[in-house]
């Protein structure tokens, strides 16, 4: 039994206490519509990860619900699953101008991947899905809306410019999802959050998502649910164990050339590379272009529909390498990424679990490459320290390093491949030690 505490230091007990679950119920088992178990299964769901198994069931039963769980871990079906099915069997249709669910994210590409899942899993049945951003045109969505919308899953600026034009109707929302709420409270939306709620009834289900817990957001938690299922995935590890990390040191001036050097050695391989800022990520994208390597760049001064274009081009493979800010490191999922480059070092040090999450997301593998620069060692302190594990060393000779400065097509050497190489054998040696010690 849990001592008779306040909320708010229950679920501070309870984030310390890690559960592992063994999952033998199926999708097909769950009371969900048949039209959703359709699709699903189209989808490859068969059994509900941990996330999925502890909401959808609480979902369904009309509670409101407190959940923390990192990205990667399938919370996007975890919600949308349980709402859709309610909204299927409901009795009552959205009118003009209502919606009948509201998802508010952080980001326009959060809100375009979690419409694109809304829709997958909507397929078959009846159910009017619109994702609500800015940076595009709004006569579409204006005209979407006066139809009426099942979910809405809308960036808070567009979003309340809408409803400021009388566009959008929320008196009769009976679903608030907030997901990736820390990064909402990270870009200042704490008052857009709670301007929402003014025009939500009063009695309405709320679900609030987030991937870390911290003493703001369980203050917005609290504010905002009525007694809550508390849920927590929550690993002692905070990153997949799919991931392999290593870093190199490479001075500030010098990481072009490592960059090209590991595209040249792994032409295939889908890789993504972060850079701290949007001026750095065309500096890396012209330094490629000179050097003839294709490449795609990411940031937030792109247009929508460049930003569009250019993630359509690398999920499908067209192209190899995209350069990015941190604007890609929160739940997009980007399938196949092999590597992850942290061409700079975040500043933050849980934004470096939420870059390297690109990538050895389900079963597959992946790697995570970060350059150190001499001023960014207390940084990367702060990364290992943060990830309670030590990040590998690819020793660079002084002979290779600047040998790599004036590398090109004309001189292979294998020398970095043999160091990843060599970094993910001795990762494998390192687990099995730990295994022999257990």
């Amino acid at each position: 039994m849990l001592p008779d505490v306040s909320p708010g230091s229950r679920f501070l007990l309870l984030s310390h206490i890690y559960v592992t679950f063994t999952i033998d119920m199926k999708f097909e088992e769950y009371h969900i519509s048949d039209e959703i178990k359709k699709s699903i299964a189209e989808m490859g769901f068969k059994k509900p990860t941990d996330i999925q198994f502890r909401a959808i069931p609480n979902i369904l039963n009309g509670d409101d619900v407190l959940a923390i769980a990192q990205t990667g871990t399938g919370k996007t079906a975890a919600f949308a699953i349980p709402i859709l099915h309610k909204l299927q069997k409901r009795n009552n249709r959205t009118e003009h101008g209502q919606v009948s669910c509201l998802v508010m994210v952080p980001t326009r590409e959060l809100a375009i991947q979690i419409s694109e899942v809304f829709k997958d899993i909507a397929k078959y049945t009846q159910l009017t899905i619109l994702g609500l951003y800015g940076g595009i045109e709004q006569e579409p969505q204006i005209k979407m809306l006066q139809e009426g919308v099942d979910v809405l899953i809308a960036t808070p600026g567009r979003m309340f410019d809408l409803i400021s034009q009388k566009h959008i109707d929320l008196s009769r929302t009976s679903i608030l999802v907030l997901d990736e709420a820390d990064h909402m409270l990270d870009l200042g939306f704490i008052k857009d959050i709670r301007d929402v709620l003014r025009h939500l009834p009063r009695q309405h289900q709320t679900l609030f998502f987030s991937a870390t817990i911290d003493k703001d957001i369980k203050e917005l938690a609290y504010d905002i649910v009525r007694n809550p299922i508390r849920i927590q995935i929550s690993p002692k590890d905070p990153v997949s164990k799919n991931v392999s990390h290593a870093v190199a040191y490479v001075e500030m001036d010098d990481k072009r050339f490592f960059l090209e050097r590991l595209v040249r050695e792994f032409p295939e391989k889908k890789i993504l590379v972060f850079v701290r800022t949007k001026v750095r990520a065309e500096r890396v994208f012209a330094a490629m272009q000179r050097v003839g390597i294709e490449t795609l760049t990411m940031h937030g001064g792109k247009e929508q529909e460049n930003r569009l274009e250019v993630m359509d081009e690398f999920k499908k493979g067209n192209v190899k390498v995209l350069i990015t800010t941190d604007v890609n490191a929160r739940g997009i999922d980007i399938p196949n990424v092999d590597y992850v480059v942290n061409y700079d070092l975040p500043d933050v040090p849980e934004n470096y679990v939420h870059r390297v999450g690109r990538t050895g997301r389900g079963v597959q593998k992946g790697q995570a490459v970060s350059f150190c620069s001499t001023e960014e060692k207390p940084v990367l302190k702060e990364i290992t320290k943060y990830l309670t594990k030590d990040i590998t060393e690819m020793k660079i000779a002084k002979d290779d390093y600047r040998e790599t400065i004036s590398f090109s097509e004309d001189t292979p050497n294998d020398n970095w491949k043999l160091l990843l190489e060599q970094d993910e054998k001795e990762q494998k040696e390192l687990k099995m030690k730990k295994k022999k010690k257990k």
